[in-house]
């Protein structure tokens, strides 16, 4: 069965679930925004039950098929699109629908009307979109800002130390699936997380673990991040002695953490820019 764009193999039964959407592209500094979702679809055991039409909505020269060819002869061919999943309550838990798709290229307010109309077939009250961008930030640093569309959801992110959101200019798909939510009924929630310039090519997994403990806050479900926690470790390690080996990036970090302590980011928000100082740390990691 496919409607407005979005193949669907069966509906699950689900009472009133909460959405979580996470998007390949513009918005996913350090793997944040889909490695939360892909984390969350392998720890929670989702089910696959819907899948995005990439000819719709995905401009393929602009996101490309990805394809596997060995020894000259084509093994697979995979569009661009996305997947819904079903995680059905346990224990009293939240029923969840998770997403993971590549940003739409094409037709963003026709991708939100299905996906606000397959919300209202599964009853879904509450989106939240998770984002994550490059910043003046430290690797140390776990910076999570976000709006919220009703008053007590805002209420609950500052509660857990959540910034509220002060910005103007490009934007993302997001933004959309945030207006045109409340309109049809639905909250909505988008949260951001804060990402070091500085380090690229990696998924920062403590940044991971407190959006994870955050999401299982808003939603009322359990998800146990110890093993991120601990992966973090590891890796945090690794990415110390990279950098005690590297004065141009002690010079950059030293810089940022002048400025943490004098409370303003402003004198190194304009001079670190993303395409300059910038370390891919996975050429200096052992290969996983």
């Amino acid at each position: 069965m496919t409607e407005h764009g979005i193949d669907i193999e069966k509906l699950p039964e689900l009472n009133k679930p909460l959405l979580i959407a996470g998007f390949d592209g513009w918005g996913n500094a350090l793997d944040i925004s889909k490695g939360m979702v892909t984390h969350l679809i392998h720890k929670l055991q989702a089910e696959p039950f819907a899948k995005i039409d990439p000819d719709t909505f995905y401009h393929y020269d602009e996101t490309r098929p990805r394809v596997n060819i060995e020894e000259g002869v084509l093994k697979s061919f995979l569009p661009p699109g996305g997947t819904f999943y079903a995680v059905p309550s346990r224990s009293g838990e939240k029923d969840l629908v998770i997403l993971e798709a590549n940003e739409p290229n094409l037709r963003w307010f026709q991708f939100v009307d299905a996906l606000l109309a397959l919300c209202e077939k599964l009853g879904v009250e509450t989106i939240i979109t998770l984002g994550s961008m490059y910043d003046s930030v430290l690797h140390s640093d776990r910076i999570i800002s976000g709006i919220a569309s009703s008053e007590n959801d805002l209420t609950k992110l500052k509660q857990k130390n959540v910034i509220p959101i002060h910005y103007q200019g490009p934007s993302a798909i997001h933004s959309i699936i945030h207006s045109e939510s409340p309109p049809k009924g639905v909250h909505s929630i988008s949260l951001w997380c804060h990402c070091p310039y500085y380090l690229q090519g990696i998924t920062h997994l403590g940044l991971l673990a407190t959006l994870g403990d955050l999401l299982s806050f808003l939603g009322d479900f359990k998800l146990n991040t110890e093993d991120l926690e601990t992966g973090w470790k590891v890796l945090k390690v690794k990415i110390q002695g990279f950098i005690e080996n590297n004065p141009e990036l002690q010079t950059v970090i030293n810089e940022l953490r002048k400025a943490k302590v004098k409370g303003s980011w402003a004198n190194v928000a304009g001079s670190i820019k993303k395409d300059e100082k910038v370390i891919n740390i996975k050429d200096f990691l052992e290969p996983r």
